[in-house]
């Protein structure tokens, strides 16, 4: 994910499960990524600040979500550096509900895409901001735990600790 013309402000954090690294900019929460996470970019030049009040906000709303205590994220969302395509399968995902699921087919029909479920499944994985945007709620159309950047276990842990296993 290349990030076009935009000062992108960092922190990392623990999580229980594993370190997380954050990204803001201008915009709002632009990234969340596990460590050692398929697809993670290259931080290059970014500009750590732990005190940024999106990236403070978003470290507090995760521990919360870790926690048991949140199931909703209110943050101001940056999605702008992906593909059109991909940012509005990007809002799709942000439509399913903590402690529900939804297929890669159903995601295709919901974006006007019906045929288009291999993009539709690439455009989940480059998904930026793991959790907060929550691509760990696509399933296989069986209900199968298929494909997850952040690794099977996470996505497994996620849906867990929704409610949605």
């Amino acid at each position: 994910m290349k990030f076009k013309n935009a000062t992108i402000y960092t922190t990392h954090i623990d999580s229980r499960l594993g370190g997380v690294t954050l990204a803001a900019t201008d915009e709002g929460l632009a990234g969340a990524w596990f460590d050692n996470q398929k697809h993670s970019p290259d931080t290059a030049g970014w500009q750590s600040n732990d005190a940024h009040p999106v990236l403070r906000e978003a470290a507090a709303q995760l521990r919360d979500y870790f926690d048991g205590k949140r199931q909703r994220f209110d943050l101001p969302l940056d999605l702008s550096h992906g593909t059109a395509f991909q940012q509005s399968v990007w809002q799709a995902l942000l439509a399913i509900p903590s402690g529900a699921t939804t297929s890669y087919g159903a995601l295709s029909a919901g974006v006007g895409k019906p045929a288009a479920v291999r993009a539709v499944g690439a455009a989940v994985g480059r998904n930026p901001i793991s959790v907060i945007v929550p691509c760990h709620r696509v399933v296989g159309k069986d209900g199968s735990l298929t494909g997850y950047a952040g690794g099977l276990e996470r996505k497994t842990a996620l849906l867990e600790l929704e409610g949605a296993l």
